[in-house]
């Protein structure tokens, strides 16, 4: 992953680089130069907007839910009685958790539905993945926390950052190729 984005950081600066000779040579083509006042303007005025998509939300608290579930060390089949136990109670809140979701969808004139009474697109639809993330999250610091692997907070607080420090080659990837590809819708007509 780090060769795939060091190359586009790479090709981010080539098409900086060919922008600015493309619209110095061809004038007519009509392809925006990002060293133009224009392309600064734009470059650094949309960075953070760039950015700033679901898309990021979603892998920050998928990375948060990855976390906590691998951090909890869960077992399906526990081999001591506080794990059972644990991932029976955990399972047991993912089922009221589920059926919650589902009274907030299901039932008519549900709260996550949309004006028109349907599932896509809705309320729930752009919800998603933060609702499986927030089950995920809790399921994993609930089996943690019963079978003994969390004995703090603090254990099941850094069981989550430990989720975003192993996606940080994901997130960067996201940051150099959002923006490459922007970069190139900005260049071309």
């Amino acid at each position: 992953m780090k060769y795939l984005a060091l190359s586009l950081m790479a090709a981010q600066v080539l098409l900086i680089l060919l922008s600015w000779l493309c619209s110095a040579a061809f004038p007519e083509s009509g392809v925006h130069s990002l060293l133009s006042g224009e392309g600064i303007r734009w470059f650094m005025g949309k960075f953070c907007h760039i950015l700033a998509t679901p898309l990021l939300v979603y892998i920050l608290l998928l990375a948060v839910a990855y976390g906590s579930l691998i951090r909890s060390r869960l077992r399906l089949f526990g081999k001591t009685y506080r794990e059972r136990r644990a991932l029976t109670i955990s399972l047991a809140w993912i089922a009221v958790y589920i059926i919650a979701v589902l009274l907030l969808t299901v039932t008519p004139h549900a709260v996550l539905l949309s004006a028109s009474g349907s599932l896509w697109p809705s309320p729930f639809s752009d919800s998603l993945i933060p609702v499986v993330a927030f089950g995920a999250m809790t399921f994993g610091a609930l089996y943690g926390a019963i079978a003994g692997h969390y004995h703090h907070f603090a254990d099941i607080y850094q069981a989550w950052l430990h989720g975003i420090s192993q996606s940080a080659p994901l997130l960067l990837l996201y940051v150099v190729l959002t923006q490459f590809y922007e970069s190139l819708c900005y260049v071309l007509p």
